[in-house]
């Protein structure tokens, strides 16, 4: 079991991540303000959900596997570059809607929640990231290591809910007023086609 102190340190640290610039909290900023609210909790909880999967990987030693695998870092990184590709030319052309304050229709909530999982999972850097992190709060001296890394990744997980709903809550609240606008609609959709499409770039260009 983890310490208090121990338990206490990672939150903290976890909600400065969760704060800090980076792919997937400028996926939800995006996500929130062209979608609403509503839409970017449901992939705030997909990216969530991505983090159960690495965290089982990191418990189970798989991550360990694929930080040593060349061709599997090569592979996920193009087909996250590919996926976030399609998501800028998508937000590209993505409709208009009125100027009542109501935007175009919204994904289903089941494709906004894969999207979220999706975009957590093809990032290998998520996976090198909690294979650095994540073993410097364990200690055998504790009990078995496996529970600790699920405890881990239980307050990741709640740290990322408060900070990226933050975000997710603040971006559609912005969105929702420039939807009012068809012009400021275009300018929305163009400003996410590009940040998809920089992040494509940046994690195609990526390095381990």
């Amino acid at each position: 079991m983890l310490t208090l102190q121990t338990a206490l340190t990672f939150f903290g640290i976890s909600i400065l991540l969760g704060l800090t610039p980076g792919p997937d909290n400028l996926f939800v900023l995006m996500q929130s303000a062209t979608q609403g609210r509503k839409a970017g909790m449901l992939v705030v909880f997909g990216l969530s959900t991505g983090i159960i999967v690495h965290t089982c990987a990191i418990a189970m030693g798989l991550a360990a596997l694929f930080a040593a695998s060349a061709t599997a870092f090569l592979v996920l990184k193009f087909v996250g570059a590919a996926y976030l590709a399609y998501l800028a030319w998508g937000a590209f052309h993505a409709p208009v809607g009125d100027t009542a304050g109501n935007s175009a229709p919204v994904m289903r909530p089941a494709q906004l929640y894969l999207r979220g999982i999706i975009m957590n999972l093809t990032n290998p850097k998520v996976v090198l990231f909690f294979l650095a992190l994540l073993p410097q709060f364990v200690s055998a001296e504790r009990g078995a290591i496996a529970p600790q890394f699920f405890q881990l990744g239980a307050i990741f997980i709640v740290a990322t809910l408060i900070t990226f709903g933050g975000i997710a809550w603040f971006a559609a609240s912005v969105g929702q007023r420039l939807r009012r606008s068809a012009q400021a609609q275009r300018w929305l959709n163009r400003s996410a086609a590009t940040v998809f499409a920089l992040l494509a770039a940046k994690l195609a260009l990526a390095q381990r």
